[in-house]
């Protein structure tokens, strides 16, 4: 029998990093409220940039063929994430508690629903996003020191080729797992120096791509063809075809480009994650929410509009030359380095390594220290390994930090990490909507409880959110199937996991 919703009271509210619904041992040391406004907005912006700013709108641009759409692909994308975050702001401020999205789905559905989220983030989305940027941080890295290319094979065994890259990404994943564990403090620092000093780099690219990098040939090109849809469909890395766009195929093509947007959009909610260390969680958790995703969809608007005003969007795939292979067919989908290379010339590559090494360190880092709050709240409901639900003498989780990294490391060396982000993102899109469709549960199993930020614009923005998402997983359904139901079987096969292990636990 599935379980009903759990009930919160006032203690296990103030006291959920020690002790949460179900009745466990309250820990000797308990979690250290550290992080402030500035510190949660970090978070926020800092595991929302990685590296798909610089790299997806490559792909945007061969699925809808216009820079208009482009644009668009990137505002909706915009739209929609804040609209979400302003929606999580009232469940922040009513459950601030260490977990955050799993904590909201378990209070407003039931421990199952909770546990198939935390079963797939721990599975997929947190670990194969650290997977992933780790080994994107390490191709970057190849730019500039070419030991640790994807190419260089150090290992050969069983069939598995390990390279130098794969290593690499797997150190970073070590190290910073061995900072996030000396304590909190740490980890913040870290967050805040790369957050700051990427967003800062970005911001400056933005500018230069607008004074320096801005050029009649881009500018004719795009803006006389700015409205023009198509679809370019590609065989081999050769164009096969090119698809004109109108109604409902453009309505598809819109939203199979948004899986990119979306995906690097992400990460936004793991500052709920970490509720339990934020002063004043109530105020502090709603306001960064609200700030941080503003801040990231500012920014990646104006790269995209940076990137049309010094590229052409359309290309030819066999040129060597950045302006003819244009935004859909930069090198390697590199669209931010060709935009550079307009700019600053031949040093533009190692520019543009630098920076997205800078970016996707920090945006680990965030990852890491968020994601592993979760796998402890889950634990002190006895639904993950009992270890993970203690806290280290630096007051934060650290065997929860180790089967991260664990896990994290082996999807490194798996190659797989980049195919399993592709399947889960309807996955991540279910649980959003049954995320924020749970405010409309909770209003109405539990209208006394205090609410000290209310969802703006309820019921009408959370309704558009829920509208649009659902939307997106309906279109990812027809013309994307492979992105949907290897996703979808990832969570069901935690339905039986979360009974064995219920079972598990009362024995």
């Amino acid at each position: 029998m599935i379980d009903k919703p759990a009930t919160a009271t006032s203690e296990n509210q103030e006291n959920y990093a020690d002790k949460p619904s179900t009745k466990g041992k309250i820990s000797k040391t308990s979690f250290k409220k550290e992080l402030k406004l500035i510190d949660s907005t970090m978070i926020v912006i800092g595991s929302m940039i990685g590296s798909g700013i610089f790299i997806v709108s490559a792909g945007i641009g061969r699925t809808v063929g216009s820079p208009g759409y482009l644009l668009l692909v990137w505002l909706i994308t915009g739209a929609v994430t804040i609209t979400a975050a302003l929606s999580y702001g009232e469940l922040a401020g009513m459950l601030p508690h260490a977990g955050g999205q799993y904590v909201y789905l378990r209070e407003e559905y039931n421990p199952l629903v909770g546990f198939l989220y935390g079963w797939t983030l721990f599975l997929v989305i947190q670990t194969g996003t650290i997977a992933a940027v780790a080994v994107a941080f390490a191709k970057f890295t190849a730019v500039i020191i070419p030991f640790f290319s994807e190419n260089n094979i150090l290992i050969h065994a069983f069939g598995f080729n390990i390279s130098a890259a794969q290593l690499l990404g797997i150190a970073s994943v070590l190290f910073l797992t061995y900072l996030n564990m000396l304590g909190l403090k740490t980890g913040k620092t870290i967050q805040n120096i790369f957050t700051s000093t990427k967003t800062l780099a970005l911001f400056l690219l933005i500018v230069l791509a607008f004074l320096i990098g801005s050029n009649a040939v881009a500018g004719h090109a795009n803006f006389s063809d700015f409205w023009n849809p198509t679809w370019t469909h590609l065989s081999n890395g050769k164009i096969s075809s090119v698809q004109p766009l109108s109604g409902l195929m453009l309505i598809a093509a819109i939203g199979v480009a948004m899986v990119g947007s979306l995906f690097s959009s992400d990460a936004w909610n793991n500052i709920t994650f970490t509720a339990g260390e934020v002063v004043n969680p109530k105020r502090t958790i709603p306001l960064s929410l609200f700030l941080g995703t503003l801040i990231v969809t500012l920014l990646y608007i104006s790269a995209n509009v940076g990137y049309i005003m010094v590229l052409p969007l359309k290309g030819n795939p066999d040129s060597i030359n950045a302006m003819q292979r244009g935004i859909q067919f930069a090198m390697s989908d590199r669209v931010a380095t060709a935009t550079a290379s307009i700019i600053f010339g031949s040093p533009a590559v190692i520019i543009m390594a630098v920076l997205i090494m800078i970016s996707t360190f920090g945006c680990n880092n965030g990852l890491i220290l968020s994601g592993a709050r979760v796998y402890y709240a889950m634990a002190k409901d006895k639904l993950f390994f009992k270890n993970t639900g203690k806290l280290n003498k630096y007051s934060v989780p650290g065997f929860a930090l180790v089967i991260q990294a664990v896990w994290a490391s082996l999807l490194c060396l798996s190659g797989t990490y980049n195919d399993l982000l592709d399947y889960v993102i309807f996955a991540v899109l279910i649980f959003y909507i049954l995320t924020i469709f749970g405010i409309f549960r909770l209003r109405k199993l539990r209208p006394n409880t205090e609410r000290p930020y209310k969802a703006w614009g309820y019921p009408v923005v959370p309704a558009i959110y829920i509208l649009c998402a659902v939307g997106i997983c309906i279109d990812l359904l027809i013309f994307k199937p492979m992105y949907t139901w290897p996703g979808v079987i990832i969570v069901l096969i935690g339905i039986p996991v979360y009974f064995l292990w219920r079972k598990f636990s009362e024995k």
